[in-house]
């Protein structure tokens, strides 16, 4: 039986090896794929051997379907945090990620160094209201360690039925020990925006993600105020746009939050493996527009992706100041392929440019007015540098462009100074806290954006907006 097993397995790698083959030899010369083929078959019969060593002397008795996906996740890692074996629940998932409502915490993962790190928790999840904060280290899952354990499985961990509870072990910068948080699962129905007046004349619109139809809320909401406005006799004077902690979305919806307030031009394009092939996405000329008043996008470490495209966007056109911390740095384009009715990969294919073909990998969006995390009302005596883990922190990141061997150099030397300087910022944050620890929310329940320090600051940076845009054409 086991030769049978190995003589159809290798059959099997003969016909992928021939497929492969006949698949390139359109795109380069016929002894150039056969010493391709060649050379992959001889890698893919290191496999079989090892497949079979495992499968007949293994002291257990072993599943070959779990061998073989574990491999192929393996395999997955050693491409880039974005890129993953999508399994059977994962899978399915990723059908709901965009839908506006889904079962767990409501947080936005990474992994750096096989430590599971929050890049965000969705506002009014499960995980927000528990205190979880951007930056915060998950090291146990209901008291069992998940260091070193793939990102898959430890979100495979935190997954379960709504309305049960999970134990989650934390580390946070500015605090000793492991901290403890018990996070009650449910379905999540994640609201897209939220609106206010300030000071009469201004309108504050907090997106939360880029869910379908986030676009049209947003309109909904700009037309809702400035109705009440209007009724009260006030006239709009600016916007306050508030991507801060937005992780991003779909594409679609990018585009559509841009045309709002563009006329015309590039939104984003999309660079893959050759250069030459692009994809261009446009203003879209129909719909609702807000193309006269000033606005203020506010962006913080954990805006992301879409939030980035949104804000390189307006920035390139000058139609908007960006204003708070450096964005995220996700960049990259991943797109979801079936390999079967259950399992998919996740694979990277490309990344994004702003309409100025600036890069946003690993790089983010720089603001035109830099300004340090703070939390409402409670400023005074409580800036605090960003802690806030991003793209480039991120093991395997995509770098925006291929790097030389001294550029590599150059950039490793750049990431130790900095390192060491939040290491510094770290210890000196820390004797003076005296290890009191930082409060549990980002996002109060009872937010009030007029309370909010970055958005008094917005307010003031409006007065000024025609000046700055002339400044900033020259």
């Amino acid at each position: 039986m086991k030769k049978i097993k190995m003589r159809g397995l290798k059959v099997l790698l003969i016909c992928l090896t021939i497929s492969l083959g006949g698949i390139l030899s359109g795109f380069i010369g016929t002894k150039t794929v056969m010493a391709v083929s060649k050379s992959r078959f001889e890698k893919l019969e290191l496999f079989n051997k090892v497949l079979y060593l495992i499968e007949s002397h293994y002291y257990r008795p072993v599943d070959s379907d779990k061998l073989i996906q574990g491999a192929i996740r393996g395999m997955m890692e050693t491409l880039d945090p974005h890129s993953s074996f999508l399994g059977k629940d994962l899978f399915s998932k990723m059908q709901e990620d965009t839908s506006g409502e889904f079962g767990g915490l409501g947080i936005e993962v990474s992994q750096k160094d096989g430590v599971i790190i929050i890049i965000t928790p969705i506002e009014d999840s499960p995980a927000h209201k528990a205190g979880l904060l951007p930056g915060d280290k998950i090291v146990e899952v209901d008291h069992e360690s998940v260091v070193g354990l793939g990102l898959s499985k430890a979100t495979e961990k935190m997954k379960g039925k709504a309305g049960t509870k999970i134990n989650l072990g934390i580390i946070r910068d500015g605090t000793e020990g492991v901290n403890y948080y018990d996070v009650t699962r449910k379905i999540i129905k994640k609201s897209a925006t939220k609106s206010a007046i300030v000071r009469d004349e201004f309108i504050y619109l907090r997106l939360t993600q880029f869910l379908k139809g986030a676009s049209s809320y947003l309109v909904d909401e700009i037309i809702k105020n400035k109705k009440r406005m209007k009724k009260e006799k006030n006239v709009l004077k600016g916007i306050i746009l508030d991507l801060r902690s937005n992780p991003g979305g779909l594409l679609d919806e990018a585009v559509n939050v841009s045309s709002i307030f563009l006329k015309s031009g590039v939104v984003v394009s999309t660079e893959g493996r050759n250069k030459k092939d692009k994809e261009i996405r446009y203003v879209k000329k129909s719909g609702f527009k807000e193309l006269s008043v000033p606005v203020v996008v506010l962006v913080n470490g954990s805006s992301a992706s879409a939030s980035e495209i949104v804000a390189g966007a307006l920035q390139d056109h000058n139609r908007a100041i960006i204003m708070g911390s450096q964005s995220f740095g996700k960049g990259s384009v991943q797109t979801v392929s079936k390999i079967d009715s259950e399992t998919g990969i996740k694979l990277t294919i490309a990344q994004y440019l702003t309409p100025k073909q600036r890069r946003i990998q690993a790089i983010g969006i720089r603001p035109d007015v830099v300004l340090d995390d703070v939390e409402g009302d409670w400023v005074s005596g409580h800036s605090r540098p960003s802690s806030t883990i991003r793209e480039k922190d991120l093991r395997n990141h995509l770098t925006a462009t291929i790097e030389t061997s001294e550029e590599k150099k150059n950039r490793l030397a750049e990431e130790k100074t900095e390192r060491m300087e939040r290491i510094k910022a770290y210890k000196n944050r820390k004797k003076d806290m005296k290890l009191k620890k930082t409060p549990k929310k980002v996002w109060s329940q009872r937010y009030d954006p007029k309370k909010d320090y970055t958005v008094q600051q917005a307010i003031n940076y409006i007065s000024s907006f025609d000046v700055f845009k002339k400044m900033r054409t020259l």
